[in-house]
């Protein structure tokens, strides 16, 4: 019996080589080889050399203690991460069942009875009382798997673990963006904010000596008219900005997960480097480094393995049952010498009309795949789009932002002179009015178009792959499913 059983194994061993796998080619990028070029794109090309995107962890990618804090926190509490992470677990616990099926499961069974037979129903015709004990050891429907149904199976789960676990760097990915672009968007608000006080401050000011100065008839009631407007207008956008900062507090504290601590150290000013610069690289290498494109490879592997799985199901399928074991009427002695029992009991099956099923079943896996490709070639497009995006805004953003510097610095000096020919009667309030709201206007823009170059930047850094490195022994948790 045992030289039978190693022997059927054995040939079984011998037959596992056999894999109705398709071979699987990664599709070509739907791409350039090259971003764009062109005059958007001129002071892009600034940075050469350095740790590419992927490679440059977001502690040495975001200066700021502050935002760093921040997104340890969110890093450590925030649920979507945690749902991404807890899936990760899932799916390794899909792919060790799956394996699982390629090994035979052996189990140990001791069973009894006792049945009482009347009279009339017994062989003997007398009423009689039987008892059977056993105890055996073996496998039961054990599928041998000659054909790779259950290894493309197998294959499949690996992939689909794997993906997931791209997809929990995807989402880490999204989170430090997002935390750092809520942060960015709060300081902002809160320069906005304290500009509009500042700039309150002197409307008021100036609406009180305009006040006087209609008082004892120096200045006209339109004047007077005119600086009471300049100042509701700050009012209401006091009010605005007041709003949007608690709006920014609760927005980042739901990407924390937690409250903001109470003790973050201090921050960096916008105008001071809070992100390091990062290299474009090549459109080659997202390939190898986004996450979300990783994710659809795989899933397209997983889309690749299934069709092998649904060609297999044409074939036969042949499982075996065998134990071995002891048989007694009487408990004392069951395991007495005779009463050793086996059981080998091999079965095929083979699929001769299922009314197109089998064939529908491997059209469909060849369908999936063909949307696994479709969406893997949208991936690599979407992120192609994303990084010529930020590229663009970098080669831009740089030019719009001095030249808004200096457009605050002439709006600063016609104001000045504006106010001094105001008072002095040179010239009458309108101008005054309209150098104080033309140098309100580009402060605000300047605030606003150095939030939209940091956000541009974290941005870039998320497109090319940055943001997702884990610490040494997480990384090594993640790289092989456990058991």
């Amino acid at each position: 019996m045992r030289k039978s059983l190693l022997s059927l194994a054995l040939a079984a061993a011998a037959l596992s080589g056999c894999s109705l796998i398709p071979d699987y080619q990664r599709p070509e990028a739907p791409v350039a080889q090259a971003y764009p070029q062109g005059p958007a794109y001129a002071g892009a090309q600034g940075v050469v050399g350095g740790t590419p995107a992927a490679d440059l962890n977001w502690q040495s990618f975001f200066n700021d203690p502050q935002l760093r804090r921040l997104i340890d926190v969110a890093l450590e509490n925030n649920r979507d991460l945690r749902v991404a992470a807890l899936n990760l677990e899932a799916f390794q616990a899909q792919y060790r069942i799956q394996r699982a099926q390629l090994y035979p499961a052996v189990s140990a069974d001791v069973a009894g009875s006792r049945q009482r037979l009347p009279a009339k129903v017994s062989s003997t015709g007398n009423e009689m009382i039987s008892s059977q004990y056993g105890a055996t050891l073996g496998v039961t429907a054990w599928e041998i798997d000659l054909f790779g149904r259950l290894r493309s199976l197998r294959d499949q789960a690996l992939e689909q673990y794997l993906a997931s676990d791209e997809a929990r760097r995807s989402t880490q990915t999204a989170l430090v963006a997002s935390v750092a672009n809520a942060y960015l968007t709060l300081r902002s608000d809160q320069d906005q904010l304290k500009l509009t006080r500042d700039t309150l401050a002197t409307y008021e000011k100036t609406y009180a000596l305009t006040k006087r100065s209609n008082e004892v008839g120096v200045a006209s009631a339109l004047d007077l008219s005119q600086a009471q407007t300049s100042v509701e207008s700050a009012r209401a956008a006091l009010a605005q900005y007041t709003r949007l900062v608690a709006q920014d507090q609760n927005a980042l504290t739901l990407l924390l997960g937690t409250g903001v601590p109470a003790d973050l150290p201090q921050g960096l000013a916008l105008d001071q480097p809070i992100l390091a610069p990062i290299p474009a690289g090549l459109p080659s290498d997202l390939l190898q480094r986004r996450p979300d494109i990783l994710e659809a490879e795989h899933q397209l592997k997983a889309a690749n393995a299934n069709i092998g799985a649904a060609r297999a199901a044409f074939f036969p399928s042949i499982s075996l049952t065998a134990n071995a074991g002891s048989l007694s009427p009487d408990l004392s002695g069951l395991f007495d010498g005779g009463s050793g029992t086996w059981l080998f009991k091999p079965s095929i099956s083979l699929p001769i009309f299922n009314a197109g099923s089998l064939q529908a079943s491997l059209d469909l896996a060849k369908v999936q795949k063909n949307i696994q490709v479709a969406q893997y070639e949208k991936a690599i497009q979407t992120a192609f789009s994303e990084v010529a995006d930020g590229l663009a805004a970098r080669g831009t953003y740089g030019d719009q932002l001095a030249a808004q510097r200096a457009l605050v610095d002439a709006n600063a000096r016609y104001y000045t002179l504006a106010e001094k020919r105001y008072r002095t009667g040179v010239d009458n309030y309108l101008t005054l009015l309209v150098a104080q709201r033309s140098l309100f206007s580009s402060q605000q823009q300047l605030i606003t178009d150095r939030l939209n170059q940091l956000t541009s930047e974290v941005n870039l850094y998320k497109a090319l792959g940055g943001g997702w490195q884990d610490s040494t022994a997480q990384k090594q948790a993640a790289q092989q499913p456990k058991g």
